[in-house]
């Protein structure tokens, strides 16, 4: 069966702030999206990759490559005015049926451990999303008012997240929604039940300029594990 990987990348760097994009900034001597890429194409060399752009930030992509010596083959798809746009673009883009790994292009980090228990969840159940224990204390907060919670009933959601390609395109034809905030959210809308399998604690999602120093750090550490 076919395998997707469609990366999705549309920061603009100002959480991070930074002039630069964050898929753009460097991270051991490479920039993080090109890593976020890799990581699927050494998963599967044989994998169909699509990275999602603003249009305006295609030219430097190409120029990152060309710079970088960065030869992975993928297709460029223009993306929309928010991520829902973005993924329903990428997913027109897709010739075929298969299975398709939704990724943010700023988690440079994730495991072929978890790429692998996603796929193997999706070709039995239909999709798959990894998952990590919320391990932090949880209040909610509401109209001035705050209470504790049980964060055994919590799970923060990760990527990427994964899927047939006949199915995902279908839930993306039916419509935004601005409670869609992510993938699962906008499947789970059709009716189909979200399996949920775990991810890994490296895979974290670089927005914040302490999230860059954190996977240098979680890098060299995996660098040094494999020499």
């Amino acid at each position: 069966m076919k395998q997707f990987a469609l990366i999705v990348a549309g920061g603009n760097g100002s959480r991070m702030k930074s002039d630069v994009p964050k898929q753009f900034l460097l991270l051991d001597k490479l920039p993080v999206l090109m890593h976020s890429i890799n990581r699927f194409y050494h998963f599967n060399p044989k994998i169909e990759i699509l990275l999602v752009l603003p249009e305006v930030q295609v030219d430097t992509w190409k120029s990152l490559c060309k710079n970088y010596e960065f030869d992975v083959k993928h297709q460029i798809v223009h993306g929309g005015e928010n991520r829902f746009q973005s993924v329903k673009s990428g997913l027109k883009a897709i010739n075929g049926k298969g299975i398709v790994f939704i990724h943010d292009g700023v988690r440079p980090l994730v495991s072929f451990e978890t790429i692998s228990r996603c796929l193997e969840t999706t070709l039995e159940k239909g999709n798959a999303v990894p998952i990590l224990p919320v391990v932090e204390s949880l209040r909610m907060v509401d109209n001035g008012t705050n209470r504790i919670e049980d964060r055994e009933k919590y799970v923060s959601i990760q990527t990427p997240q994964t899927f047939y390609v006949e199915e995902i395109k279908a839930a993306y034809a039916r419509g935004y929604d601005p409670l869609f905030t992510d993938d699962t959210s906008v499947l789970e809308r059709t009716g189909k039940t979200i399996n949920l399998v775990e991810g890994n604690r490296e895979n974290i999602k670089i927005t914040h300029p302490t999230d860059l120093i954190v996977a240098k750090a979680l890098f060299r550490g995996q660098s040094i594990n494999k020499a």
